[in-house]
């Protein structure tokens, strides 16, 4: 080959240049996916931590959710409690009404009965007080109240005391007062009707004068 026919050295170089060029766009072009791996992965990671987190925060208000239900549970059987309570205070409350008002209906279920016999147990203290030569008369009629009295006594019903007395107006009533007595200021001195109770209970007040 003559000096003419061969290649420059220059040319030479100038023509390996593209191959070169060729290749490392080749290997650009290569590496290019590879970042774009690499910056889908990082974004990857870091949704991965955004969601890690959330999943986190989510986890706390389920705790807090656990811990609500327990108070309001507790709140409920509290407040049951306390209706149990008031129920049983009521219940007690009635049973003792209930038997108070069983035990009064016994005690005074004869409290009328009782009133009209006092009507006549007064006509009978008149009918003694009036004069009599008749003795026999007298002693049956004694006889007769004293059984009249005995009755009332099984069936509790007892006289109010009154005669020197001070004044009571729970079992007095005062028709008049009597400025003539010796007696204190106050004190009953004269019993014009009787007064009785029935099982402690005031059914007729007696009716008195009261000293002044």
């Amino acid at each position: 080959m003559t000096q003419e026919n061969m290649p420059d050295a220059k040319e030479l170089k100038q023509e390996r240049q593209p191959d070169e060029e060729t290749c490392e766009q080749k290997e650009q072009a290569e590496d290019e996916p590879k970042a774009c791996g690499d910056e889908e992965q990082v974004k990857d990671g870091a949704k991965e931590t955004c969601e890690g987190e959330k999943t986190e925060e989510q986890a706390e208000p389920s705790e807090e959710a656990e811990e609500k239900p327990e108070e309001d549970l507790a709140k409920k059987l509290s407040e049951l409690e306390d209706s149990r309570l008031r129920l049983m205070a009521e219940y007690q409350n009635y049973r003792r009404r209930s038997e108070k008002e069983k035990s009064d209906i016994y005690a005074y279920a004869n409290e009328e009965f009782a009133k009209q016999i006092l009507e006549v147990t007064d006509n009978f203290e008149r009918a003694m007080a009036a004069p009599t030569a008749d003795d026999k008369y007298r002693e049956g009629m004694e006889l007769i109240f004293k059984q009249l009295l005995s009755v009332l006594e099984k069936n509790k019903v007892a006289e109010i005391e009154a005669l020197g007395k001070p004044f009571d107006p729970r079992s007095h009533e005062a028709v008049m007062n009597d400025p003539s007595s010796d007696a204190e200021s106050g004190t009953v001195t004269q019993v014009l009707q009787k007064g009785y109770t029935l099982n402690n209970k005031v059914i007729r007040t007696a009716k008195v004068a009261v000293a002044q």
